[in-house]
């Protein structure tokens, strides 16, 4: 069996429509691979996304992840975070400096972890709508 010469950029992917082509984008996304193949890293560095896919040859460059992965990564945390607060304030009394030592770690660890996943799907979400620039 031959395995794809990564620099081989003729990758021919079947066209995709409607809502099978934005799950296939989110999924490859939240991978953090490339949308167009699913092969190929999407991402270079924690957060910054290539500017070509390495195994495709798609320009990743194009897209523009700028302020809705932080935004819902904030959204996702939060619906996280505030339960978990308030559940832990009704089933007892806790002091409020354990309570910021639990939660600013958790919501911090949260939101850093989350982010790139995000974006990720971010990125194949524009990637599967043609949003580019």
């Amino acid at each position: 069996m031959m395995t794809p010469d990564p620099h081989e950029t003729s990758h021919e992917y079947p066209p995709e429509s409607g809502a099978s082509r934005f799950f296939t984008g989110l999924r490859r996304g939240f991978r953090r691979k490339c949308p167009n193949c699913g092969h190929g890293l999407a991402f270079s560095g924690y957060l910054k996304i290539r500017e070509t896919c390495d195994f495709c040859g798609h320009k990743l460059g194009e897209y523009r992840c700028d302020d809705a992965p932080p935004y819902f990564t904030i959204l996702i945390v939060g619906h996280l975070v505030v339960p978990g607060a308030l559940a832990v304030e009704q089933s007892g009394t806790p002091s409020l400096a354990l309570q910021l030592g639990i939660w600013i770690p958790v919501t911090l660890a949260l939101t850093l972890g989350l982010l790139p996943f995000v974006k990720g799907g971010v990125l194949g979400v524009q990637w599967a709508m043609g949003i580019r620039g």
